[in-house]
């Protein structure tokens, strides 16, 4: 079932979380911080959405580094019945699409539950302060054709909006939610 996320609440703080990187590393909110903006990306391995966008996502990680954005992924799926989400596929799948940013494991949910994230992809957008300032899309995607394609001409709205915060500190007004798979909660959520 796809969903949509909530309008960004500005200047909430960004909740703390230790995680498992694919790196078999442990991963906190401080080893990621940026120096101008933090983006805190929810995906997994097999929804449609996240394949869709993935290669975006990571260019888009790639050009946000350089402004001083640093980005994590966490995947919170429970995998019992997505065995595609599992921690050895979370590593194929960070390798497939070379992954220049953590990927993390929220194997209790309770990261998943602390950041009241919905869906894959679901985008943290925060400032300097780790006050959230985004949590929207990445950019339009066409719903008409499968597999979903980004839409013609639509502009890259995760970007812009990092973009923007990283040079101001402040998110856009005007957002536009993202769209995707429901995370799969051990228990009705």
């Amino acid at each position: 079932m796809a969903l949509q996320t909530p309008i960004c609440d500005f200047g909430k703080k960004a909740p703390d979380f230790s995680l498992k990187s694919t790196q078999n590393k442990i991963i906190s909110l401080n080893d990621i911080k940026g120096e101008n903006g933090t983006l805190i990306m929810f995906i997994c391995n097999h929804c449609p959405y996240v394949i869709a966008t993935i290669k975006d996502i990571v260019d888009t990680s790639k050009e946000l580094e350089k402004k001083g954005v640093k980005s994590v992924a966490i995947m919170s799926n429970d995998p019992t019945d997505y065995p595609e989400d599992s921690f050895d596929n979370m590593i194929k799948f960070a390798e497939k699409y070379n992954f220049g940013f953590p990927y993390t494991y929220d194997e209790d949910q309770s990261v998943g539950r602390k950041y009241d994230a919905v869906c894959t992809p679901d985008f943290f957008g925060y400032n300097k302060n780790l006050e959230l300032q985004y949590r929207g899309r990445i950019y339009e995607l066409n719903n008409e054709v499968r597999p979903r394609v980004r839409k013609e001409n639509s502009q890259n709205d995760l970007l812009n909006a990092m973009t923007q915060i990283s040079k101001t500190g402040e998110g856009p007004k005007n957002q536009i939610p993202s769209l995707g798979c429901s995370i799969k909660w051990k228990d009705n959520h």
